[in-house]
């Protein structure tokens, strides 16, 4: 048997995940394996898992500037954010609860034990995180459709100035409440980015503690009914969901125009999680895109596939199609084609880019999906592709969150998707950062 050298590919900084001092790392080839590796003097060496398989990483992360002597030392506990970030915000997460209707297994907002922010706090903060015609603004928690005032929270947001509004929800009270889901979209409610871990009742009674498929498809339903615009959004966790990434795609496009997409979030551990994690226990995006390629049968593959370059390359993926009436699944986007994500792209490209094809068109005519099943195609009707491109886009994109463990100072200072709290804005992963790995 060939032996296979350990090689350094790459070096950067991390923390300690027991007592959080900054740290140097390097990204360690094992075989075809990268691994971010590093030592504490107190608390020992850690190699934690972050690319697996024969997808090069050196080759997705071309372009990519290291992170050399420019760095914060006190980062991520400084952040605010500081001199040495290098992305403006693309989208603000805020809270609007710690409450939660759910106990997952797997939460980053710690089970939702907690209160409700008041109302009067969250106009105040909306108010100066708004910059008035471009904001994007995620309203999550908790869950924040707990809140019986949510719509009032949306037409505030909207009427000062946030051009796009998203829920983050699983969806249960937008299942079960239309009148709710109708006052939701008077307000002026963008689209919902909702909780969808998979095909299978099995998948939710083991990650959400109960089946929820049919809420979830009842959710979606109310939503298209008032043109909410949902994309799916999957925590992918090894031997619980990741043989079903081909169907929940598939799901998707059977549901075009009502859902633009799915957004794949592979498992970090943040908040609240069973244990601290082993290796066999993580799934990284090299893994998703080539599963991705197998379960759809080359409907959605690498080559349809480009690496986040708003943020950092290996924080996220997108790719984009049109889900055409007769059955044709056109994809639009390329690895060094112009749009999103492609090349250095600023976090405002970005914001427009999610926002014009997560939102949906007023004005559009709604069509039954194809009886067939969904192949790749070409366009052959230029007019008749401009109008459905309108209408039926579909998104497959990703985001890699960091932990303890894999959390790469590199990447947080890359990062466009930042959290409003006490005044200022914070790196998502920062924000949510958790030591110790206990429950």
């Amino acid at each position: 048997m060939k032996e296979t050298k350990d090689i350094i590919i790459g070096h950067t900084r991390s923390i300690c995940p027991v007592c959080g001092r900054q740290l140097p790392a390097q990204r360690v080839r094992h075989g075809e394996d990268i691994f971010l590796e590093k030592s504490c003097p107190e608390h020992g060496d850690f190699s934690t898992v972050i690319w697996r398989g024969r997808l090069s990483i050196s080759s997705w992360m071309c372009g990519n500037e290291p992170l050399g002597d420019d760095y914060n030392p006190n980062c991520p506990y400084d952040c605010g954010l500081c001199q040495h970030h290098l992305t403006d915000t693309c989208c603000v997460l805020y809270e609007v609860t710690r409450r939660c209707n759910l106990h997952c297994s797997f939460c980053f907002a710690e089970g939702g034990a907690g209160d409700d922010i008041p109302l009067a706090k969250i106009k105040e903060d909306i108010l100066a995180l708004t910059r008035p015609g471009k904001t994007f603004l995620q309203l999550s928690g908790g869950e924040p459709t707990v809140r019986d005032d949510l719509p009032e929270i949306v037409a505030y947001a909207k009427n000062v100035g946030c051009k796009y509004l998203q829920l983050n929800s699983n969806g249960i009270r937008l299942a079960e409440d239309e009148a709710y889901v109708a006052a939701l979209a008077e307000a002026g409610l963008s689209f919902v980015f909702m909780q969808f871990d998979g095909t299978r009742d099995d998948i939710y009674r083991k990650l959400r503690g109960k089946p929820l498929l049919e809420l979830k498809k009842q959710a979606i339903a109310n939503c298209a009914k008032y043109r909410i615009g949902v994309t799916l959004v999957p925590t992918l966790v090894p031997r619980v969901n990741t043989d079903d990434i081909g169907n929940i795609v598939r799901f998707g496009i059977s549901q075009v125009p009502a859902v633009r997409g799915v957004h794949f979030q592979p498992i970090s551990y943040f908040g609240r999680y069973p244990a601290p994690p082993a290796n066999e226990d993580r799934y990284t995006l090299a893994e998703l895109v080539a599963d991705l390629g197998r379960q759809t049968n080359g409907l959605v593959n690498i080559t349809n596939i480009a690496p986040s370059h708003c943020d950092h390359p290996l924080c996220g993926f997108h790719s984009s199609f049109i889900a055409m009436e007769d059955g044709r699944f056109i994809a639009l986007t390329k690895p060094d084609s112009e749009g999103c994500c492609c090349g250095v792209t600023t976090a405002e490209q970005n914001r427009e880019y999610i926002g014009r094809r997560w939102t949906r068109s007023q004005e559009e005519e709604v069509t039954a999906a194809p009886a067939a099943q969904y192949v790749a195609g070409e366009p052959d009707d230029l007019d008749d592709f401009l109008r459905q491109a309108k209408t039926r886009s579909f998104t497959v994109t990703a985001m890699a969150f960091q932990d303890a463990y894999n959390l790469d100072i590199e990447r947080i200072r890359r990062c466009s998707l930042h959290v409003y709290e006490d005044g200022k804005f914070m790196p998502f992963c920062a924000r949510y950062l958790t030591l110790g790995g206990t429950e």
